[in-house]
């Protein structure tokens, strides 16, 4: 007599003709019985696969549900599927079930994507046909606060790994009939969902175009993360600047979607894409239109200014103190030779040394456990930073310019500019070493006309410097008051340019 489970008797016939080619595309069976083989030949080696058979009633009506389970809500399952089947007093199985979402699936390819992605199969015997059942209940976090965007004034929620969350969090922001959903498939093992989402009379169809071609042509087994995505879809994979903007915010991408960008959620990642995405995108964050405008734009120039110090600051060093030492003042200039008097490495040697160091300590901080990396942070910079220099391996000024060039790195908003800030930092250095200020300054000449060559699905990244729209400067380096933007950004390429009316308060100083 077969169990209510009946595990062993369909795994035990998967054993024998494990090695048999199984058609996935064929059509099911009418017999139960046949497509529980059949089922157990497909599913080889998967012990949480659970075969629920359901007793039958007068009319004699078998049927089975099938899930794998960790992947399916068990309370939706007994309570709306099980007991309803094992009360029902007609023969018509399907109408006792009450699940929101159901759907017929007739061939076994299918029915096998959808029982790996949570969906539990009910088989009735006589049919040929089986009923797939939405009772999905993977195991999520609940929605904290983003880890690498803080935020002062902004919201307290941050995206998660559930792709139909990410979708209503946005929604919350844009319950308007115009936003859009696309979904596609990416994986030929993972079968990754990745949502398409804008405004459908904002965005413009050539970027969405281009975005879903170059979504479509991606092949491999599966993508874990939405910076694989990022890489396979941008448009030079070689330039140290990110061209897609990654955000673990749902305001962030609320906001840029309704500026006419679009977004791409994956599941089982909790932060999204945003394109196509500008070099002066990266310096903007949410505060800054939460604060006043005067403020904005303080913090705005000051990121500025901490990029350039973040990539320059120790070549300049480099540059001046090896090749260009008449520019330095000469007390200044006593006070340096004092402490690299007993120093017996040249100054590049002194800033990869340290720049070294600085990012093994970084990069320890990230990796250990929060309370065990603040103070591996701060403990080690400031033991090894004294050991240093009282050994005479490193003079003190070195140890400034380096500390103050890790404090203008951290100013930057955007993490993955950040860490393209920190590669170009070390050719930047390089470049010193090798032609003093002249490096210097034909690195800044490759750097600008890298910047203004590169692309982000097809728009300028260099906009609004290159090509010049002076119209847009009003978000770039400063933040204008929020009332004068009554356009938006030309660099997204929205088809409706303009996003709100005279806003100006009415007052004093209109």
């Amino acid at each position: 007599m077969t169990s209510w489970f009946g595990r062993n008797k369909y795994a035990a016939s998967t054993k024998s003709s494990a090695s048999s080619p199984i058609a996935a595309s064929a059509p099911i069976s009418h017999d139960l019985e046949q497509n529980l083989l059949h089922l157990g030949r497909l599913f080889t080696d998967t012990p949480d696969l659970n075969i629920r058979h359901i007793p039958p009633r007068d009319t004699g009506e078998r049927a089975s549900l099938v899930y794998i389970e960790g992947l399916t809500d068990k309370n939706a399952i007994n309570n709306n599927v099980i007991k309803p089947l094992m009360n029902r007093t007609d023969g018509l199985a399907i109408h006792a079930v009450s699940v929101g979402r159901m759907a017929k699936l007739r061939e076994w390819a299918p029915i096998t994507s959808a029982i790996l992605k949570g969906s539990s199969i009910l088989f009735i015997d006589g049919h040929s046909d089986a009923i797939m059942l939405g009772t999905e209940g993977w195991p999520q976090r609940a929605i904290e606060d983003p880890q690498m965007e803080a935020s002062l004034k902004g919201a307290h929620q941050g995206f998660v790994e559930s792709i139909e969350q990410n979708i209503a969090l946005i929604r919350r922001y844009l319950p308007h009939q115009e936003l859009k959903i696309r979904n596609h498939q990416v994986g030929r093992r993972g079968d990754t969902r990745v949502g398409i989402v804008y405004l459908a009379d904002v965005a413009h169809p050539e970027v969405l175009r281009e975005l879903e071609e170059r979504i479509g042509q991606i092949d491999v087994d599966v993508i874990i993360n939405t910076g694989e995505l990022a890489e396979l879809i941008e448009d030079n994979p070689f330039s140290p600047f990110p061209q897609l903007m990654l955000t673990e915010r749902p305001d962030t991408a609320a906001s840029q979607v309704a500026q006419g960008r679009i977004v791409v959620l994956v599941d089982r990642s909790p932060s999204v894409i945003v394109g196509p995405s500008t070099f002066t995108s990266f310096f903007q964050s949410v505060d800054d239109y939460s604060t006043r405008w005067s403020i904005a734009t303080f913090m705005r120039m000051l990121r500025f200014f901490a990029f350039f110090v973040a990539i320059s600051l120790p070549a300049f060093y480099i540059a001046i103190t090896s090749y260009h030492f008449e520019l330095i003042p000469v007390k200044l200039l006593l006070t340096i030779g004092e402490y690299r008097g007993s120093v017996p490495f040249s100054p590049f040697i002194e800033a990869v040394f340290m720049e070294i160091t600085l990012e093994m300590m970084r990069e320890a901080g990230v990796r250990l456990p929060a309370p065990v990396g603040q103070t591996v942070g701060i403990v080690g910079g400031i033991v090894i930073g004294q050991a240093i220099v009282q050994a005479g391996l490193i003079s003190n000024i070195m140890v400034i310019v380096v500390a103050f060039t890790a404090i203008a790195s951290f100013i930057l908003p955007n993490y993955d500019l950040v860490a393209g800030v920190r590669l170009i930092r070390f050719l930047m250095m390089i470049a010193a070493s090798l032609f003093g200020l002249f490096g210097i300054v034909v690195s800044f000449m490759v750097l600008t006309g890298h910047l203004i060559a590169l692309e982000s699905l097809g728009t300028p990244f260099g906009s609004p410097f290159a090509p010049l729209r002076l119209s847009d400067w009003k978000d770039t380096l400063v933040r204008a008051p929020l009332w004068t933007m009554t356009k938006r950004p030309l660099s997204t390429r929205a088809v409706q340019s303009t996003r709100q009316g005279d806003n100006q308060p009415e007052g004093d100083g209109k």
